[in-house]
């Protein structure tokens, strides 16, 4: 009996050591004097004092989080910043710990919060969409809100990390309903523009619509210009195309496309190149070979006419946005048309067919006319001639021609004397 007395008093011993373990930790209290401010256009920082009458044995971290509960951070600092469009209510709560553990219960978290802009949101311009530009500009369009004048006159700021001071955009322009502006981006490539964004800001000079804010992360929304295609060849059953570069991009940054047009086909083939492999030719006038780039079109024939066109785009290795394809660059073509000849025969000669049918209708209409229409005698005139009277002027007629033939018979017999009396002679 003594054993089983033993064991039971351990078993307490373990159950109180554990129970000591569970035992909940003291809370700590909040963070005081916590503050929010807005810095160029859509940064916030929140800052906050440590809280009152903290054990000196701890080590303080503070746990914060937005209201949707998004972006937990866990950091020693007394203060956090972020970019976000100002567009809606954001507020911030943060609650300090004792050590940098997620799963520690902070203090009661504290909130403040930034209102959103003043104003009639339906005064807001809608649709606000900025695109870089090859790495050299920006444009942002918009459409203007439901309440507001035809008139209204816009203004765009915008900053980004390459600036000393918030700008003002001045290269406005229309695109049927869409109003924008553009503005030079070129300071931003020179530095690690994969960790920048650019602020806008889009409201009137009155005052009087709601203003729109939006960010920009350079890594997205990014459109080259067009590829340069500079030399086509006939090779080895193939198709061998180059081209060069858009400015400011390298090649492991950018994919493309290539369009062959056959003369021979009525739909184009298009060949997606994500990594080219064909090696370029090189040529001591070359200046930079990294911006040429070469690939070999399979299964083209020599012997017909080949246009190519060539776009391009961002990809995945540098930027975030891989959906902004560029303009389709020039056309060029090789190659010789099939029976060019004949079809130039035909096109010419179908015109003067033609011409010369029309002025035969014209020629003959006349005549043609009278054969689909033949003209209807009149029954009156019919009966007139077989049953009329002989009238003074048919007499007259008749006398007339007596007249006639006897003045003729005179005229003859004239003409007989003068002939025997000059025989005569």
């Amino acid at each position: 009996m003594e054993r089983p007395a033993r064991l039971c008093g351990l078993w307490a011993l373990l159950l109180c050591a554990c129970g000591g373990a569970a035992a909940p930790t003291e809370t700590q209290p909040p963070v005081t004097n916590l503050s929010v401010s807005v810095e160029n256009i859509c940064t916030i920082i929140w800052t906050w004092n440590p809280p009152e009458g903290v054990s000196p044995n701890c080590s303080l971290w503070y746990f914060s989080h937005f209201a949707n509960k998004q972006d937990k951070k866990i950091a020693p600092e007394t203060h956090r910043s972020k970019e976000v469009p100002l567009n809606e209510r954001i507020c911030l709560q943060v609650g300090s710990q004792c050590s940098s553990n997620e799963s520690e219960k902070p203090s009661i978290l504290v909130e403040k919060c930034i209102s959103p802009p003043e104003g009639d949101p339906e005064s807001a311009v809608t649709g606000l969409n900025c695109i870089w530009h090859n790495l050299s500009y920006m444009k942002c369009s918009w459409l203007p809100g439901k309440n507001t004048s035809p008139h209204t006159n816009y203004t765009l700021h915008y900053w980004h990390s390459g600036l000393g001071k918030i700008l003002q955009c001045e290269n406005f322009y229309t695109e049927g309903q869409h109003i924008g502006c553009s503005f030079d981006l070129t300071k931003v490539k020179d530095s690690n523009f994969e960790q920048h964004s650019v602020q806008i800001m889009v409201k009137d000079d009155a005052g009087k619509i709601r203003p729109v804010f939006n960010i920009v992360p350079l890594t997205s929304r990014v459109k080259p210009d067009p590829p340069h295609v500079k030399y086509l060849s006939f090779e080895k059953g193939g198709l061998y195309v180059e081209w060069k570069n858009p400015q400011n991009f390298i090649s492991r940054c950018l994919s493309y496309q290539v369009e062959v047009n056959n003369s021979q086909t009525e739909i184009p083939d298009i060949f997606n190149v994500d990594d080219p492999k064909t090696k370029c030719r090189s040529s001591e006038f070359e200046e930079n070979l990294e911006d040429k780039i070469c690939f070999m079109v399979p299964g083209v024939l020599p012997d017909t006419l080949n246009t190519v066109r060539i776009r391009v785009k961002t990809n995945k290795l540098c930027y975030e946005d891989d959906k902004l394809w560029s303009n389709w660059s020039q056309a060029m073509s090789i190659g010789n048309m099939a029976n060019s000849t004949f079809y130039i025969t035909i096109l010419l000669i179908i015109p003067v067919i033609v011409a010369g049918a029309i002025i035969v209708l014209l020629l003959y209409l006349k005549r043609l006319k009278i054969i689909i229409f033949p003209p209807i005698p009149d029954p009156g005139k019919i009966f007139k001639e077989m049953f009329g009277d002989q009238n003074d002027d048919t007499l007259h007629w008749k006398k007339y021609d007596i007249y006639e033939k006897q003045t003729k018979e005179e005229t003859d017999s004239v003409v007989l004397i003068e002939n025997l009396e000059r025989a005569s002679q």
